[in-house]
């Protein structure tokens, strides 16, 4: 393998801190294939989304119409690039479908594993 970057993913160099926390492939391992021909290889472990009902839900959000995600993202989040979060609370595999019909009514949530605080 003479490529550097594979290399040193492959010998483990980045362990989790290839992606940034904010990513949604943080802490996601990488994998090594060999093909027939003993090419090696690299990829990213599947990642799982998880279930919506795992977020804390904070309020929902409804479509209007001409609305984007990432305008959606930056109001309640604070960060357009964080849209893959809200594609996780509201179970859509495509980022479009979420602002697709008008009415749509979106969850905002809390991201995975943080509790909520009762009558906060």
């Amino acid at each position: 393998m003479n490529d550097p970057l594979s290399a040193m993913l492959q010998a483990g160099v980045f362990g989790n801190a290839l992606f940034p926390a904010t990513s949604r492939y943080h802490g996601i391992q990488t994998k090594i294939r060999e093909t027939s021909d003993g090419k090696k290889v690299i990829y990213l472990q599947r990642r799982f989304v998880p279930q919506p009902e795992r977020f804390e839900l904070l309020q929902e959000h409804v479509v209007t119409e001409g609305e984007r995600l990432d305008n959606i993202t930056a109001h309640y989040l604070g960060d357009p690039e964080q849209f893959w979060q809200l594609c996780d609370a509201n179970r859509a595999m495509r980022p479009d479908e979420l602002t697709e019909r008008i009415g749509r009514r979106l969850r905002i949530t809390l991201p995975e594993g943080i509790p909520g605080v009762p009558d906060a």
